[in-house]
């Protein structure tokens, strides 16, 4: 049992890894808006991929929704349009202010909400035992580092207005960027709820057939398909409301898809390798597990702003409070992965 938990730990860290990268391509747009890179990459990775990946991995697909409780269906859709509605200020909320900082600020407020849910929901005689503690003790640590990251984005924004010219393109201020953040972080933690709550799609899907490492596709799709609808009809919007529409037929178009198209395939990757690590580690795995989730993609989404130059034209203590955090939020990762020892 504490091998498979130590198994599940592994995957969720990797993923978290990965999950913290999957903007990066959108970097690297040049000729799209977010509007574009936004609609493309929603289809694929939460219409497209989730349903392919149902298709070749999971037998007898209509029986298995039919066959499942009524709720373990609609719960999963429910959190998933919640949800969906917060990847919307997702997009919003990198531009406004950033990879690392938006991911970080999210990221803790979607701890609180996505770990603390489920523990209470499904284990909640195992809140004082030891991996129910080391779980209470690591996201207060977890928070902490939030803080620190919130004091380094702060001074970040006072250093690098005193550096921009005057026809540099106004930034997003810092309060409108940061409500932002908010919103996302508590409707965020959504996408682990509709997964714990799918728990019975999961379980039949595996008495049909499933591989155990596929079994949760079934749950993941529901959440996906759901989640997908308020980002297309967003983004139909700005594109109308823009004239943007007719960048998908200009010279870069190719380039342009691709890096949506690696966007897509990040996410999924990282998203259902969770699903797999979590069922790994147990009954713990959408607390403990989706807590090292969050704080894996906090230090990966880190690593990228810091390597993508979100933090240059900053001084040497602002970065050595930016260093502090991360270590913060790493010791948190360590009191997490203490629980493989109980």
């Amino acid at each position: 049992m504490a091998e498979s938990f130590w198994h599940g730990m592994a995957i969720v860290f990797i993923s978290g890894a990965v999950n913290g990268s999957f903007p990066l391509p959108m970097k690297y747009s040049r000729e799209w808006q977010w509007e574009n890179n936004w609609l493309v990459f929603s289809v694929l990775a939460w219409l497209i991929l989730p349903s392919l990946l149902l298709g070749i991995s999971v037998p007898h697909v209509s029986q298995v929704y039919s066959e499942a409780p009524v709720r373990a269906v609609l719960l999963p859709m429910i959190f998933g349009f919640l949800w969906g509605c917060s990847q919307v200020t997702l997009g919003l909320s990198f531009k406004a202010m950033g990879v690392a900082f938006a991911f970080s600020v999210m990221a803790g407020i979607n701890a609180l909400f996505g770990s603390l849910i489920p523990l209470l929901a499904f284990a909640r005689n195992d809140l004082l035992r030891p991996r129910g503690l080391l779980l209470l003790v690591s996201i207060p640590i977890l928070l902490t580092g939030l803080w620190l990251y919130a004091r380094a984005g702060l001074r970040r924004e006072k250093e690098q207005a005193a550096s921009r010219t005057a026809s540099a393109e106004p930034a997003t201020s810092f309060t409108r960027g940061l409500a932002l953040c908010i919103f996302t972080g508590v409707f965020g933690a959504f996408i682990n709820l509709g997964f714990a709550f799918g728990g019975d799609v999961a379980r039949k899907s595996l008495d049909l057939g499933a591989h155990p490492v596929a079994s949760t596709y079934a749950v993941w799709a529901l959440v996906c398909w759901s989640g997908v609808i308020p980002n297309i009809l967003y983004c139909c919007y700005l594109l109308s409301r823009n004239r943007t529409w007719n960048r998908f037929a200009g010279p870069s178009r190719w380039k342009e898809s691709l890096l949506a198209v690696a966007m897509a395939i990040l996410w999924v990757t990282a998203i259902f390798s969770y699903g797999v690590g979590a069922t790994m580690i147990g009954r713990y795995g959408t607390s403990i597990g989706y807590t090292l989730l969050v704080a894996m993609t906090i230090i990966s989404s880190t690593s990228v702003g810091v390597l993508t130059q979100e933090w240059k034209c900053t001084l040497p203590r602002t970065r050595r409070l930016l260093a502090t955090a991360m270590t913060v939020v790493l010791l948190s990762v360590f009191v997490l992965n203490a629980g493989g020892l109980f």
